[in-house]
């Protein structure tokens, strides 16, 4: 890994610790617990920018900071859930976008990218959620239809979308500066 590239992938980590610091709100009042942040946005254009590979390695450098500075609170499971969500959704998309780099293979990317963070979540939140929480399995069940997984497909789809429409120029940018070099 040469040193510009590790040094944009710190910048991006940073970026989206800055972000979920400042943005993280609750969408469903039954679930609080389940905020969206932008966090995922300097993540997938990592992803985009550099591989499935480096994705991984920013979603998890990404959760472990979060978890150890901004929210203590979700202790280690905090940070797993990010790691499954993050991890399924750039793994994907960073798969699918290598394979041919164009805005309707990055448009099909992001979408099975989000797909995936959805299904992965869901049964993540099934079997995890009861842990973290305390709440009965069943309750954890019960809310999985009319809230975790309406709540996953507005943060991939958001998070998707903002990463569409500004990955080009950021790319071109990245791109440029790697083409100064000597």
């Amino acid at each position: 890994m040469n040193v510009r590239k590790l040094v944009t992938m710190a910048m991006f980590a940073a970026l989206s610790i800055v972000l979920v610091f400042f943005i993280h709100l609750p969408i469903f009042p039954s679930a609080p617990y389940l905020e969206y942040d932008p966090a995922d946005i300097p993540i997938l254009i990592g992803t985009f920018a550099f591989g499935p590979v480096a994705g991984l390695i920013l979603t998890v450098v990404v959760s472990v900071l979060q978890w150890l500075t901004v929210s203590p609170q979700s202790q280690v499971w905090g940070a797993l859930m990010h790691i499954l969500a993050t991890g399924a959704f750039a793994l994907v998309a960073g798969i699918i976008y290598k394979k041919k780099k164009s805005r309707t293979q990055a448009a099909m990317a992001l979408l099975c990218g989000a797909a995936s963070m959805v299904a992965v979540m869901a049964v993540a939140n099934y079997i995890i959620t009861p842990i973290y929480t305390g709440m009965p399995r069943e309750a954890v069940a019960a809310l999985l239809v009319p809230t975790i997984i309406p709540f996953n497909i507005i943060k991939a789809g958001i998070n998707g979308l903002v990463t569409f429409l500004i990955y080009k120029p950021i790319s071109r940018i990245l791109h440029k500066g790697e083409l100064q070099e000597p």
